[in-house]
């Protein structure tokens, strides 16, 4: 634990456990208006800074973007992020032309690009520097956090023997919480007998800062543009979703014949390409906490929630849930109140826990419609993608949505 020698307790406002993406960039934001706060995770924090390029990216929508500026996280990032400045949504099957019913996101009618694209390895080095710029977060990493909570205030012990004294635990540890199920928090899982697939490849023709869904029988197949590096100017993420069993075979395909899978599937409008970086796999299911509160204890990010990636919208919920608890832990800490009290955690929990099972709910509704082949539903999903196309008010409202306004 930084600054602090072992047997000293440490006094703080909020103890964060979990270091990821989310639980670092609420650490990040609180810190940056001078709360006292702690951050445990069990993995030390420098092996997760890739010094390569492995082939993984998050799309942050512009919201979000604001909030990492705010965190201060943002003007730390050490890679250029990629803006998402059109997104074409699109029908078919591998190795044939799209539907010509197509619809199209065009980023000037917003006014900004809908997000960013930013290299994993990238976010983790700028939450790790800035986690460690500000005074007032006190980092323990690797440590197993033991946590004991009432109606008093927690206590937090790592494995080191170092104790720390909070009003509130923030459990951010991800699908698995072991807080969640201390605390007796039941979840409902949906799953999708579906692995995500992600990679990188670089391609011949620029992208111009343009995205790809493509709905396909086996899921969903997304292109999002990257910021070129030097040995791959023009750059785009792959995020693909297939059945279990084919995403085993994919993964296990040489390089070659693995890219010719991915272009097959997205078509020749890049040109030719070749993978960067490694493949990743992901099993695909969906979760959501029947409550985000307990007795000192809040949810965020994946604890709380976890979607289909059909939309793109999973680290996002996780920042938008950031935003909202951050909002109220920073105007209750400014006015001397208590930031455990049970009012403000059931406030949190009615401002995101809604909006986070409609987004669960619409993004399963899509992958069930959009993954098959039955000719009638993709006659009809074809209607409604171009149907949606011609109607600028409803466009915008997906919009809106998708860049967290």
């Amino acid at each position: 634990m930084s600054g602090t020698p072992p047997g000293e307790a440490v006094e703080v406002a909020i103890c964060i456990v979990g270091a990821g993406p989310v639980g670092a960039a609420l650490a990040c934001r609180l810190g940056a208006e001078g709360m006292p706060v702690a951050i445990v995770d069990r993995a030390a924090l420098p092996p997760m800074e890739h010094p390569d390029f492995d082939g993984r990216a998050y799309a942050i929508a512009s919201g979000n973007r604001r909030l990492l500026e705010a965190a201060g996280v943002w003007a730390r990032l050490p890679l250029p992020s990629g803006p998402i400045e059109g997104i074409r949504v699109s029908d078919g099957r591998p190795g044939r032309p799209a539907s010509p019913l197509f619809l199209h996101f065009d980023h000037a009618e917003m006014g900004e690009p809908f997000g960013w694209m930013t290299e994993a390895r990238s976010l983790r080095v700028a939450l790790n520097a800035t986690l460690h710029a500000h005074e007032t977060i006190t980092v323990a990493a690797p440590a197993e956090a033991g946590v004991t909570r009432d109606e008093a205030g927690a206590l937090v012990r790592t494995g080191d023997g170092r104790t720390i004294r909070a009003r509130l635990v923030v459990a951010a540890e991800g699908r698995e919480s072991p807080l969640r199920r201390q605390a007796g928090i039941p979840v409902t899982r949906l799953a999708y007998q579906q692995s995500g697939l992600v990679c990188a490849v670089a391609h011949e023709r620029p992208h111009r800062n343009q995205a790809l869904e493509h709905f396909l029988p086996g899921g969903p197949f997304a292109q999002l543009p990257m910021a070129g590096t030097e040995g791959a100017p023009n750059l785009s993420a792959i995020v693909w979703s297939e059945r279990d069993v084919l995403a085993k075979r994919l993964m296990a395909l040489p390089d070659a014949a693995f890219t010719r899978e991915v272009q097959r599937r997205l078509g020749p409008h890049l040109g030719t390409i070749r993978p960067v970086g490694r493949r990743w796999l992901y099993p695909l299911a969906a979760l959501h906490a029947q409550r985000y509160v307990d007795t000192r204890l809040v949810l965020i990010g994946d604890a709380a929630h976890g979607i289909h990636p059909i939309a793109g919208q999973g680290l996002n919920l996780g920042f938008r849930d950031v935003a909202a608890l951050a909002g109220l832990l920073i105007e209750t800490h400014r006015a001397g109140g208590d930031v455990g009290d049970p009012a403000l955690l059931r406030r949190y929990q009615a401002a995101r826990r809604p909006a986070n099972l409609a987004m669960l709910a619409a993004t399963d509704v899509l992958d069930r419609l959009f993954s098959n082949d039955n000719p009638a539903i993709r006659l009809a999903r074809d209607l409604g993608i171009a149907g949606v196309h011609r109607m600028p008010r409803l466009r915008r409202a997906f919009m809106r949505a998708a860049m967290g306004r």
